[in-house]
């Protein structure tokens, strides 16, 4: 399996979102340890939600949608729906 996924810094609220073949929860621990620059400069970060596919192609081409264009925009209204309900990936 194959996840895109969004990560809240507790830092700044700033959102990062990625790709991996790990579990989301895995990958959170890795950012959380500051595995590159960018997460280390805005940790330590929260699992707010994620998307599986079966496909790696199909999880890398979703996640840089999330990253340009329109998909900065759709990206915006799954947090805000997601902080409207109070609802995240793990609670």
């Amino acid at each position: 399996m194959f996840y895109v996924y969004f990560l809240e810094s507790l830092k700044n609220s700033k959102i990062y979102v990625g790709s991996t073949s790990k579990t989301p929860t895995v990958r959170l621990k890795e950012h959380n340890l500051g595995k590159n620059t960018w997460t280390r400069d805005n940790g330590p970060f929260k699992l707010i939600y994620y998307e599986t596919y079966v496909c790696e192609e199909d999880a890398k081409l979703r996640e840089k949608f999330y990253k340009m264009g329109f998909g900065k925009l759709i990206k915006k209204v799954i947090i805000q729906t997601l902080k409207q309900t109070g609802f995240s990936a793990i609670g």
